[in-house]
């Protein structure tokens, strides 16, 4: 029987760092295929299998469509693509972003867990918020082994933390380490098997990431209905629950995780504010010139209005510049700093990644 010879490994804000640091330390002669997604913008030149190689003696290069698996090898996720696994080898998809993502961590851990059962392991490095998190459930449900690096040492620690707290990790070291554990996992036999086959639900989303007509046109969609709507297509929302982890999945595929939705969310309303004042300005200077017409014209009462309607316009532009200024409570409400995934991403980006 092999041994745990495909491994899914997540990392966003600080994962550079702690993905070279974990290449440094496989071996040689791995007898396992590696699988790549860090959060990358969707624009531009990835230039992380190239770390990869000079950080560590296995080779690296962008997953291509419709390869076969070989192991020995890393397979990065390119920009603006899942990295998926498949049965019978790799699938790159450029379906529906998942927490506010895409390449994400979730789709590529459960389409592995699908296809390789507790053959998986599934990895979480350094990164914001908690992508990666039902990825692991779904590795773990599935017989495999999940790890997470000690979130005291990650640059950023909102992603292993998350996993640790909802108790889907079986294995917490120093991402120095993981290169050795990854190295003992890889020759040692799964110890259990699945408990029953996969569910129609982790079936399901997995076809989703694929962009599949027929699961995104099915009557069954996994969860309940929320009453809440997708902040990037406006459709409803479903609401899931494994594990004591809550996410929300929309019919066409995007899926967020509680703090990815808040997340998206609070970019939405930002961007209703920037409207709201924009529209405000605009009434208030519309009502200003109006004004000044009638002044010329000498009409009393409708200097009188349209003076009305520009102080008004203007009141409530102030109250919403104000919010603007000064944030919206949700913003804190996700454990990390606004746009710590971009800001980080932002200087591989501008070198290449």
């Amino acid at each position: 029987m092999p041994g745990h010879d495909i491994m899914v490994i997540g990392a966003s804000a600080g994962g550079v760092e702690a993905l070279s640091t974990l290449a440094r330390g496989l071996p040689a002669d791995l007898p396992a295929a590696l699988f790549v997604v860090l959060h990358v913008p969707a624009t531009g030149r990835s230039m992380m299998p190239e770390i990869l190689s000079r950080a560590g003696p296995l080779p690296a290069a962008h997953a291509r469509d419709g390869e076969p698996i070989r192991p020995g090898r890393i397979y990065v996720a390119p920009p603006d693509h899942h990295l998926l696994v498949r049965a019978d080898g790799i699938g790159l998809s450029r379906g529906p972003r998942e927490n506010r993502h895409r390449p994400a961590v979730d789709p590529l851990f459960r389409s592995a867990a699908l296809a390789h059962g507790p053959r998986v392991v599934g990895v979480v490095l350094s990164g914001s918020l908690d992508d990666g998190t039902a990825g692991l459930a779904a590795v773990k449900g599935r017989a495999g082994v999940t790890v997470a690096q000690d979130p005291a040492e990650a640059l950023f620690d909102s992603m292993p933390r998350s996993a640790i707290e909802h108790g889907v990790v079986d294995h917490v070291l120093p991402v120095g380490e993981l290169g050795p554990l990854l190295g003992r996992l890889a020759t040692e036999s799964p110890a259990r098997a699945p408990d029953g086959a996969p569910t129609p639900d982790m079936e399901q989303e997995v076809w989703m990431a694929e962009l599949d007509p027929n699961a995104i046109n099915s009557d069954h969609q996994p969860g309940v209905l929320s009453g809440f709507s997708c902040p990037e297509c406006g459709g409803t929302l479903w609401e899931l629950e494994e594990r004591g982890l809550v996410r929300y999945r929309c019919r066409v595929g995007h899926a967020y995780s509680v703090d990815s939705l808040l997340a998206d969310q609070d970019e939405t309303l930002d961007d209703a504010l920037w409207g709201a004042l924009r529209a405000l300005e605009e009434q208030a200077a519309l009502a200003r010139r109006l004004a000044a017409r009638a002044r010329e014209h000498g009409h009393a009462a409708t200097i009188v209005r349209f003076a009305r309607q520009e102080e008004e316009a203007a009141r409530r532009a102030d109250v919403v510049r104000r919010l603007l200024l000064g944030g919206h409570p949700s913003r804190t409400s996700v454990g990390s700093t606004p746009g710590a995934d971009r800001e980080a991403a932002a200087p591989i980006s501008a070198g290449g990644e």
